[in-house]
């Protein structure tokens, strides 16, 4: 579920982004140079969701290169400066959830079932998310976009489990 952003969807990004954007990611404030990889990681997350794709990727390479390729470290940190830029785990994991989440869709909605509105980028004719262990199997995503049209195929074992094909932007409900 996204947090509110599509209630002032326009507003609320164009906000995160010029106001907030910093090379390293967003501000805490504007002006402020203290940077949360937390509150990045979160904004580019929902952004993606909100379904501004182009946006929201070309800010998670900008993010990747600067933050976890570039003269910095290969994971989130707390806080910097305050924080010290120590390591933590959790916010780690949330550039995971940037994919599963913000270009995949997939939010559970129950124990072996999720949600699924993908948002493949202009760029790409597929997207794969490869042995993905959740909802008590492991499992394999292929999203394939034809013109207005996306297709998410779930398949387990190399059996397909999931096949539909609908208007792009639209919430399949995958379970089994």
């Amino acid at each position: 579920m996204t947090i509110g952003i599509l209630d002032r969807k326009e507003g609320t990004i164009q906000a995160l982004l010029t106001r907030l954007w910093t090379p390293d990611g967003l501000a805490v404030e504007a002006g402020d140079p203290q940077i949360w990889d937390r509150g990045t990681l979160y904004a580019l997350r929902e952004i993606l969701m909100a379904g501004e794709t182009e946006t929201g990727l070309a800010h998670l390479r900008a993010y990747t290169r600067q933050r976890l390729l570039g003269n910095h470290v290969l994971y989130a940190v707390e806080a910097s400066p305050e924080g010290g830029q120590a390591h933590l785990s959790a916010e780690s994991a949330l550039y995971g959830r940037i994919i599963t989440e913000g270009l995949f869709g997939i939010l559970p909605t129950g124990l072996r079932s999720f949600t699924c509105v993908p948002r493949v980028p202009a760029a790409w004719p597929e997207m794969r998310l490869s042995g993905m262990k959740a909802f008590g199997r492991d499992s394999d995503v292929l999203v394939t976009r034809s013109r207005n049209h996306i297709r998410p195929t779930v398949s387990q074992q190399n059996h397909v489990v999931f096949d539909q094909t609908k208007p792009s932007g639209t919430a399949f409900m995958v379970q089994w």
